[in-house]
């Protein structure tokens, strides 16, 4: 089966190895770029927990004087992961998308305890922290990275996948998939799709590339890759 990849390099190399070690053709397209920002110092000391919407996150967020016992609220299985190899103890995690991640905090974090930390990417897809506000807590939003779409792909590539048009593309955030379909239509064509299957975080992020025509659309959770190439 021929898979096409869409993540930067660095967050995807394993997944790369793991396909073709079953024996599958692997593509590999880096839509974006992820580009660190400067935030000002936090005293960490005032809140009593952190949300993390993204593995991104918790890579680009100085650690240096963090209590890692404090309790970490993670968007997905993939974002705990990344925090619990950072050294974050006390991780919970949702099951993968925001509006369930807020349903967790509303459970389990008192609205009278200290205040919430919010590190995310500089776009983001739902206000969770304005909603978290309109609930009773005390939270404040940290940007601590901001993506760069790709404008420019190797024509060689290009011209290669048009002749050999993956199985299954793997799309893993409304970034992505608007870069995506940007350098669908960039190098027109917008009507090879017809066979391949388009799996996608969220109906969202598939909702936008709903004008190509495609052979299958699922959605899924990361770690749920390898599963879904045994449903077509």
């Amino acid at each position: 089966m021929h898979i096409l990849l869409t993540r930067p390099l660095e967050d995807c190399s394993e997944m790369i190895l793991k396909f073709k070690s079953l024996g599958h053709q692997v593509s590999h397209i880096p839509l974006i770029n992820i580009e660190k920002v400067n935030y000002e110092e936090i005293k960490f000391s005032e809140y009593g927990g952190i949300i993390f919407t993204s593995a991104n996150a918790v890579k680009y967020l100085n650690q240096n004087n963090i209590d890692k016992n404090i309790k970490c609220f993670c968007v997905g299985n993939l974002t705990e992961k990344k925090a619990r190899s950072s050294g974050f103890q006390n991780t919970i995690a949702a099951e993968g998308n925001v509006s369930n991640l807020k349903e967790l905090i509303l459970q389990t974090y008192e609205t009278k305890s200290k205040k919430l930390l919010y590190v995310s990417g500089e776009i983001i897809s739902v206000d969770l922290d304005q909603q978290l506000m309109k609930e009773g807590y005390g939270i404040k939003r940290v940007i601590n990275y901001r993506v760069k779409h790709n404008q420019k792909f190797n024509e060689s590539f290009v011209k290669d996948l048009k002749l050999n048009m993956p199985d299954m593309v793997y799309i893993y955030s409304q970034n992505s998939a608007q870069s995506f379909l940007s350098f669908v239509k960039n190098h027109q064509f917008e009507s090879l799709w017809m066979n391949t299957n388009l799996s996608c975080i969220g109906e969202k992020t598939s909702s936008i590339l709903n004008e190509i025509k495609w052979k299958k659309i699922f959605l899924f959770n990361p770690g749920e890759e390898e599963f879904l190439l045994y449903k077509i």
